[in-house]
């Protein structure tokens, strides 16, 4: 896809869900995200991949304004990101967001947590969201700790949950933030398979993480960032074979061959 699109910011075209046009952030001197232009289709899973520090996770955090820009746009179907309040509200629901941190609420029950959310921004009604909550409970295969609170969990039950919880918003996309970084490593499969299901049932997705097994068969796209920028993107085939960039060259010598 070349980026030399023309149209306006806030005429997406069909197919496009979430766009960033020339998106710039400094922490203090540290310029983060350099003229970062992306776009990702309906449908879509993108990994996000580089050496620490690349700005991999600020650019996640941007797309549902966890983090301001300093200049550019960022447009989710078509509209810009809304500034703070409501709308800032209904945008997280509509961007559902994955950390490296379970990030529940503790004093309340697994199924308490799947639900609040539609209650609260979603406005449905109990009955509804308790149903919604157990199918999705179901869905990531911890149906059974319903009624447990998350300090009775392993690691990859919670986060099963908390992609639960992002599920249950009915988000247009979700993002996950290194969501295996913090797990152990006999949980970290448990959590990807929830992810490759997602992706084979068509869910909008931009992932950034360390697992290149699943960027290699679940990405549509595999987007690499180094010292702030994009440096090159390309389908999974494509850039684990033949890395067009030294920097992508050098990250996949240290990383596939230790």
């Amino acid at each position: 896809m070349t980026e030399v699109s023309v149209a306006k910011v806030d005429a997406a075209a069909p197919g496009e869900l979430v766009v960033l046009k020339s998106v710039n952030k400094h922490f203090g001197a540290l310029h983060v995200l350099q003229d970062i232009d992306l776009t990702v289709e309906r449908g879509e899973v993108v990994v996000v991949i580089g050496p620490s520090g690349s700005g991999k996770s600020t650019l996640c955090r941007t797309i549902n304004r966890l983090e301001t820009i300093d200049e550019g746009a960022i447009t989710i179907d078509g509209k810009p990101l809304p500034q703070e309040g409501r709308e800032l509200a209904r945008l997280r629901a509509d961007v559902g967001m994955v950390f490296q941190s379970f990030n529940l609420f503790a004093h309340k029950t697994v199924l308490q947590n799947v639900m609040l959310g539609q209650i609260k921004v979603r406005k449905a009604d109990k009955k509804k969201a308790e149903e919604n909550a157990r199918a999705l409970l179901d869905r990531v295969g911890v149906a059974s700790q319903a009624d447990k609170y998350p300090a009775q969990l392993s690691g990859g039950q919670q986060q099963r949950v908390a992609i639960a919880r992002a599920l249950a918003m009915n988000p247009k996309v979700m993002l996950f933030d290194e969501p295996t970084s913090a797990l152990d490593p006999e949980m970290i499969n448990e959590v990807l398979e929830v992810m490759q299901q997602l992706a084979r049932d068509g869910m909008t997705m931009i992932v950034v993480t360390h697992e290149m097994g699943f960027a290699r068969s679940a990405a549509n796209r595999v987007v690499f960032m180094a010292d702030g920028r994009i440096v090159e993107q390309a389908s999974p085939d494509q850039f684990f074979s033949n890395p067009r960039s030294d920097r992508a060259k050098d990250f996949l010598s240290k990383i596939l061959h230790h």
